[in-house]
């Protein structure tokens, strides 16, 4: 079993769900216990500068093997998983040698990954493929990360004839509830530049991320029994049908791809008193992005008139915005890692991220910080599956940009 994929395995065995609407970080205390594992992982493996704070982020430092002064270089991922799929009792299989078929994940449900749904798996053929039963998300979204950063690290550790400049690794609880970078001590951090591990498929290299904004929709509405309501009732559930249905039907996840934003209903619940609405927020384009929170303003305004003032609360909340314009001036970063992906064999895909990671609120703190690939796909839900190899392939990857800033 290669080292990647052994730290694997044992990550994804912790459950690291995080939770929205939390005000402390981490969100969850589970995370706290993989966050122990991994600074006790650098500490055996001999890295410098062990610790978990408060928070628990992880930091750690590989020593430079070299006199010659270069950039202090950082690799960062998270080690929460999202909590729109369940992350409890992983369950991974190993599909050896995958011939392009579908793919029964679970005998006793019929669950079948169809290659027709999903054709991103004939790019793996003869490939290992890892996923789950169906029962929860895999969590390589960020654990492939990590597990490709501790390989990285133990190589180094154990290599230090191997010329290279001072190595910071970073570990973040909650990124995936928008939390990662709230207490990332930057300035402690040490590092000049640095590069998240927190992409998809092989070959991902982003620099662009979606502007996001959280929108939270609180319609009051007036409950009266429906025998005697006309005139009288004001249906909170069907105001906020409203209110949804008067936003674009067009600028919908489901209907965007590139460059493209949305409006995205998270969730909806309520009664006839009260109903709740979540949405983020999304697009590349910064003036596009204003426009939406804008326009999401006008609806509330225009029901409240239509109805009676504060039937409808809505509170907006930027979350982060595109790290393009912080990373254009130390493009150098994109090149390196392009040459890299190149030199071991890996195509490169610059493409804009549809999400956003912890590299994006890092660049407006001081620290560039675009994003390289894991090798997953599907995250976020039961069909997530990661190459073997792919995540080979990022850890050669890794070495690759250490060697290439090793020669600045």
């Amino acid at each position: 079993m290669s080292q990647v994929l052994d730290n694997f395995l044992k990550y994804i065995s912790f459950d690291t769900q995080s939770k929205e609407d939390m005000e402390a970080v981490p969100s969850t205390e589970k995370q706290r216990v993989l966050a122990r594992e991994l600074a006790a992982q650098l500490q055996a493996m001999k890295a410098e500068h062990v610790m978990v704070d408060e928070h628990s982020y992880v930091y750690a430092t590989i020593p430079a093997t070299m006199e010659k002064s270069v950039p202090v270089l950082g690799f960062i991922a998270h080690m929460d998983t999202a909590p729109a799929y369940s992350g409890t009792g992983v369950k991974p299989q190993i599909v050896k040698n995958y011939d392009g078929s579908d793919i029964l994940m679970n005998k006793e449900t019929g669950l079948v990954m169809k290659a027709s749904d999903f054709p991103d798996l004939l790019k793996y053929k003869g490939q290992d493929i890892i996923t789950t039963d169906g029962t929860t998300l895999l969590g390589a979204d960020d654990k492939a990360g990590v597990a490709e950063i501790m390989a990285m690290a133990e190589y180094l550790l154990s290599h230090p004839e191997i010329p290279h400049g001072t190595i910071r690794i970073g570990f973040t609880p909650d990124e995936e509830v928008g939390r990662g970078a709230d207490f990332f001590d930057v300035k402690g951090f040490g590092a000049d530049v640095a590069y998240t591990v927190d992409g998809g498929g092989l070959g991902e290299l982003e620099y662009e991320n979606f502007n996001a904004a959280s929108a939270k929709v609180r319609v009051h509405g007036s409950s009266i029994h429906p025998g005697s309501s006309k005139g009288r009732m004001r249906n909170a559930l069907l105001m906020a049908m409203e209110f949804h249905n008067m936003l674009p039907a067009a600028e919908n996840p489901m209907y965007t791809e590139g460059y493209e934003g949305f409006f995205h209903l998270d969730s909806m619940s309520g009664t006839v008193e009260e109903a709740r609405m979540d949405y983020i927020i999304r697009d590349h384009n910064k003036e596009r992005f204003e426009e939406k929170k804008i326009f999401m303003e006008r609806v509330a305004e225009y029901l409240n008139s239509r109805y009676y003032a504060g039937t409808v609360e809505l509170t907006l909340k930027d979350s982060y915005y595109n790290m393009k314009e912080k990373i254009q001036p130390h493009m150098y970063l994109i090149d390196i890692a392009k040459i890299s992906m190149e030199e071991v064999g890996i195509e490169p895909l610059v493409t804009p991220i549809r999400g956003g990671t912890d590299g994006a609120r890092l660049s407006y703190e001081g620290l560039p910080c675009p994003n390289l690939c894991t090798g997953g796909y599907n995250y976020h839900g039961k069909f997530e599956f990661i190459p073997v190899q792919s995540m080979e392939k990022v850890v050669e990857l890794l070495l690759k940009i250490v060697e290439k800033f090793a020669e600045r």
